[in-house]
């Protein structure tokens, strides 16, 4: 695949994305169609989803998630601080480590 054609998925990812979210609460399935659809394109494409629509898929069930809508979102302070995300369609949990900023060694 040449440059213009990642370029051009990528565009095509954004903006089912943005259409996922905007037509979430009022239909649900075209709004899973879509993101299916951007999943299919980054495949074929074979191009990364960046991580911010990552975190918009469940890991295990595929389905697009909103914070607060249809997924709970969690931040914990045991051992490493992290957030957890909760499906509420499958129930599965996935956990993003939060990090320090590092600091600057002295020289």
């Amino acid at each position: 695949m040449d440059v213009s054609t990642r370029r051009i998925a990528m565009q095509r990812i954004q903006t089912l994305f943005r259409l996922a979210r905007n037509t979430f609460h009022e239909n649900p399935l075209l709004a899973q169609r879509y993101v299916d659809t951007a999943r299919k394109i980054a495949m074929t494409a074979k191009i990364r989803l960046p991580i911010e629509y990552k975190r918009q898929i469940c890991k295990h069930c595929k389905s697009f998630i909103l914070p607060g809508v249809n997924s709970r979102v969690r931040i914990k302070q045991q051992r490493e601080p992290h957030v957890v995300i909760t499906c509420l369609k499958c129930g599965k949990q996935a956990r993003i480590m939060i990090r320090k900023k590092e600091e600057k060694s002295k020289l």
